[in-house]
């Protein structure tokens, strides 16, 4: 690895370990020519996940277009970065797991959904309104009629 202040390689680990759940190994590393610290991450390389969008159309699984939903659903809500992270983790681990490297938008869109239901319900609301394009009120009081009345039912 080369060093980023003197491009040198010859570095040494200070230390390693595991992080992502798991999915990742965090080096600490030390340049031996100018002493200077600095961290790599070392991920597997993983097959490329394809997006089936609702025009039948194909895009690459990309983790940050997924977390700009989800961040602005979660806007002055209690949620902070880093369980965004995990959820965005947790599915993205999910859908690696698929055998044929494709998932559809829209079940993409029900497991961010499902996991906000449980985490904020104001964040899912919003969520959903722009996912299910939500045309008029009686489409939010639709989509809150089930989740007042379990609440009711508890």
């Amino acid at each position: 690895m080369r060093c980023p202040i003197c491009r040198r390689d010859n570095d040494r680990v200070v230390d390693s370990r595991a992080c992502t759940d798991g999915f990742a190994t965090r080096r600490r590393r030390e340049c031996l020519s100018c002493s200077h610290r600095y961290t790599t991450y070392e991920r597997l390389e993983e097959r490329q996940i394809k997006v089936v969008k609702r025009n039948n159309a194909r895009e690459p699984f990309i983790r940050e277009k997924m977390r700009v939903g989800i961040a602005k659903a979660c806007w002055k809500r209690p949620l902070n970065d880093e369980r965004i992270d995990a959820l965005i983790t947790e599915i993205e681990n999910e859908v690696g797991a698929l055998i044929d490297g494709e998932v559809q938008a829209e079940q993409l869109g029900q497991m961010v959904m499902e996991r906000l239901r449980q985490m904020d319900q104001v964040a899912f609301v919003r969520f959903a309104s722009v996912y299910r394009r939500f045309e008029d009120v009686r489409d939010f009081v639709d989509e809150l009629r089930p989740m007042l009345q379990r609440e009711q039912d508890d």
